[in-house]
């Protein structure tokens, strides 16, 4: 069983960040970005936090759903970012990939390979979600980004897609190599740290690898199909 980490113990965790902030703020990088970031990390957790301590307790459908519901539109529209003249024009294409991607993944681990009981049992089910969105959020923003730089130098859209896709799959590929020889994942950790058995941890992990590797690919592929002649390139102009 985890201890509780006093607040102290808490405040000491940030002086990592501390430092690379002023590295970044030395270095004329712009700090305020990333000052802002942890804050709203910051916030984000502590506010889910007692969501989800209210929604656990609760276990019902339609807060499941819900909650399901917002991490979905909230990582299409995040994917975006990087892209925001185009993020209003884009965001149904990004909305419907992550929905069938991450949904299709979600649903395989949690009804067929964990079976839970109840099937909307959120202290499973809102966890496995936020891996799975958000790892389709970050794939799908990298491909959109690669995909339309692409597109701007009138490389053909077959081209386009393939580059992007590859790219895309670049941080989730390099993950599957690294873990276990350099790196062991948060869940397994959290696993073993809270007394499970590193056998039964690995069989999770390996759930969740595949589950991440999968939604990633699938959800990105559709963001690129469904993207195909929505801004034919004339000339040296992408809109």
């Amino acid at each position: 069983m985890l201890k509780t980490i006093p607040l102290f113990n808490l405040l000491l965790a940030f002086l990592p960040a501390f430092f690379t902030i002023v590295i970044l703020y030395k270095w004329s990088l712009g700090s305020k970005r990333a000052l802002y970031a942890i804050f709203r990390m910051l916030v984000q957790l502590l506010t889910i936090g007692y969501c989800l301590t209210y929604i656990f307790n609760s276990d019902t459908p339609a807060f499941v759903l819900i909650i399901l519901s917002i991490m979905i539109l909230s990582s299409s529209w995040i994917a975006l970012d990087s892209l925001k003249h185009k993020k209003l024009k884009l965001y149904k294409e990004t909305l419907i990939s992550i929905a069938i991607g991450g949904g299709f993944a979600l649903v395989i681990v949690t009804q067929f390979v964990l079976t839970i009981q109840p099937w909307y049992k959120a202290q499973t089910m809102i966890p496995l979600a936020g891996m799975i969105f958000a790892n389709c959020m970050n794939s799908i923003s990298l491909a959109s980004e690669r995909f339309f730089a692409e597109r701007e130098r009138n490389i053909p859209y077959l081209e386009s897609r393939n580059l992007a896709f590859k790219a895309s799959l670049i941080p989730v590929t390099n993950s599957l190599f690294a873990v276990g020889l350099v790196s062991i994942p948060g869940m397994m950790t959290g696993q073993i740290l809270s007394g499970i058995s590193p056998l039964i941890a690995t069989r999770y992990q390996i759930v969740v690898m595949c589950m991440v590797f999968g939604s990633a690919g699938v959800s990105t592929a559709i963001f690129l199909t469904l993207c195909k002649g929505k801004f034919p390139v004339t000339k040296n102009v992408c809109d």
